[in-house]
């Protein structure tokens, strides 16, 4: 985890479906309260990365589809990562949430440490219902946003990421 960082340009490979499965398995053993699994995760290739620029040009209101459908298309694999909301007296929707957010973070993580450039991207779009619509979200569910995810490109050596100074984030109670 030192060593992980953003990679916001990647290159053309992607990890398969077959490998993808695996990764996801992993990324699921987070922590649960009741064992809810209140996440999905949507795989988008090819041309669904242009619907999805579509919607996102939609929910922009500027009316630049190919602006947002290259994009879309900055990555050969986006992970749409979708918090699903279920009934819960012991659960509040804060926490489902913070589960699914772990799933997308121990995702990155495991991209990232079987070598592929992964970036979590957001945006106001991820609100919007165009943008809901085109990826089927029920009412019970929210996209968090997308993982981009790539091979590494050859050369890219920008620095890690600077660490915390644990001693400003961990006091005692």
């Amino acid at each position: 985890m030192l060593h992980r960082r953003s990679h916001s340009k990647v290159g053309a490979n992607a990890p398969s479906h077959t490998e993808l499965l695996r990764l996801v398995e992993a990324a699921g053993t987070v922590a649960d309260h009741s064992s809810m699994r209140p996440w999905r995760l949507i795989e988008l290739r090819g041309d669904a990365r242009d619907r999805l620029g579509e919607a996102l040009a939609a929910a922009d209101g500027k009316g630049d589809v190919a602006k947002m459908v290259g994009k879309a298309r900055r990555a050969p694999l986006l992970i749409a990562i979708v918090g699903v909301y279920r009934p819960s007296a012991k659960v509040p929707h804060w926490e489902q949430e913070a589960v699914a957010s772990g799933v997308a973070h121990a995702l990155s993580l495991l991209l990232d440490e079987a070598g592929w450039g992964v970036i979590w991207r957001t945006g106001a779009q991820t609100r919007h219902d165009t943008v809901r619509e085109a990826h089927g979200l029920a009412a019970n569910e929210q996209l968090l946003g997308w993982l981009y995810v790539g091979d590494v490109p050859p050369g890219d050596r920008q620095p890690r990421r600077k660490l915390i100074d644990p001693a400003e984030h961990l006091s005692a109670f």
